[in-house]
Formats: C-alpha cells, sequence, structure tokens
C-alpha cells in the first residue's frame, strides 16, 4: 500500500470543505500556447459533489482563450490556489471552457453564495476544471 503524502487531501476531508466556503481569493494558474504558465487572481467555488472548480471569467480574458486553444479533448491542465497565512490548499485538473446559459447560471449562483454578486457581463463564461489532485496544509 503506497504511503499518502503529508499534503494530499480530499474530496471528504471537512477541513478542506470549510476552507473552500471560506470567502478567499484564489490564483488560477493556466499555460499559454507556447507552454509557459500565466498566473491571474479568480474567485473559485469547490463543487465537492461533482467534483469541480468552477471560475467565471469573461469570455475574452486570457485565462478563457488560454483553456479555449490549448485544452485537448480531456482539459487543460491547470491549477487554482488560495492562501490563508500557513492554510493553503492548491487543486490540480482539467480545466474546460462551458459557454451555455445553464452552467453560466450555475457558476454565477455558486459564486453568489460565496463572494459576492458578479457584475452584469453577456460575454461570461464558465472555466470548469475537473479535480485529479488536491493538496493543501490545513492544520486543525
Amino acid at each position: 500500500m503506497q504511503e499518502t503524502r503529508r499534503h494530499d487531501l480530499d474530496l471528504t476531508d471537512a477541513r478542506l470543505l470549510a476552507f473552500w466556503r471560506d470567502r478567499h481569493l484564489c490564483t488560477l494558474v493556466t499555460l499559454r500556447p507556447d507552454g509557459t504558465p500565466h498566473a491571474v487572481p479568480v474567485g473559485a467555488t469547490l463543487d465537492a459533489d461533482a467534483g469541480v472548480v468552477r471560475v467565471i471569467s469573461s469570455g475574452t480574458s486570457a485565462k478563457a482563450r488560454h483553456v479555449a486553444a490549448c485544452a485537448d479533448p480531456a482539459g487543460l491542465p491547470v491549477a487554482v490556489s488560495q492562501v490563508d497565512g500557513r492554510r493553503w490548499s492548491t487543486i490540480e485538473g482539467r480545466a474546460v471552457l462551458r459557454t451555455d446559459p445553464a452552467a453560466v447560471a450555475d457558476a454565477e449562483r455558486r459564486y453568489t453564495e460565496r463572494y459576492k454578486p458578479p457584475r452584469p457581463n453577456p460575454a461570461r463564461v464558465v472555466i470548469e476544471i475537473t479535480i485529479s489532485r488536491i493538496l493543501g496544509n490545513l492544520p486543525a
């Protein structure tokens, strides 16, 4: 049996779920077409039941363009992190762009619950990240 690494977490960890409900600014790292990382501040929401993180954005943003241009059928490898003092969490996964109105409305509702109502944006899209790994340091 493989030993669990000290910073590995999973979606059943109550500390992780609480940390991702609290209002924290996050950082999303996407990859540019040349493979270099692009990091930007974002608001992100964790849907533990679906194993997904969602980030709302304008469809014209660099992060949305990177996902649209660089994703293979499984999505673009990305990481989204948040830090609060020595507490931190990074979620890795594959991102795809969702543009359908129902997906956008759902992501806006989740964003409103965690942060505040987003400003109106008719060009809004959702960067949907299917979680593959969760790391963090969340003392009890």
